[in-house]
């Protein structure tokens, strides 16, 4: 398979009380804000808000899984929080072409966006692709 700038995919997964608290397990991000409807409640979101890693996490798998895909090894991400991710919410992340770099790396731009189009996570990666694929 061959790279090109303009290259995108993308993929989309519904954020469900049980993503959130095996997340919180996992990475210890027990956040009251993730947790506690409750104290949620008093915040300003007015109620729990999935933790912002949970959203990245599916860039990454977008990465790993689709473009470039296998073997991709991540060099750098940076990410802009633009809007929080609820409960119920369905965000699907979206991964872009931008430029084809020295060394083979990749950088691509990544945006997860929830189910009425609104940003919530943006930001750039680079990777370096598996050796198998070719950049143009």
């Amino acid at each position: 398979m061959t790279l090109s700038v303009g290259d995108s995919t993308h993929l989309s997964k519904t954020i469900r009380e049980v993503d959130v608290t095996v997340y919180a397990a996992i990475s210890l991000d027990a956040n009251p804000i993730h947790l506690d409807e409750e104290y949620a409640r008093q915040t300003p979101f007015g109620r729990r808000i999935a933790q912002g890693m949970l959203s990245a996490g599916l860039i990454s798998a977008c990465i790993g899984t689709q473009l470039p895909g296998p073997g991709s090894i991540y060099l750098s991400q940076d990410l802009r929080f633009r809007k929080p991710v609820y409960l119920d919410d369905t965000i699907t992340a979206t991964v872009e072409v931008v430029a084809l770099e020295d060394r083979g790396r990749v950088r691509l731009r990544t945006t997860c966006t929830n189910q009425t189009g609104e940003v919530v996570l943006d930001g750039e990666a680079v990777v370096l692709p598996p050796r198998a694929k070719e950049i143009t």
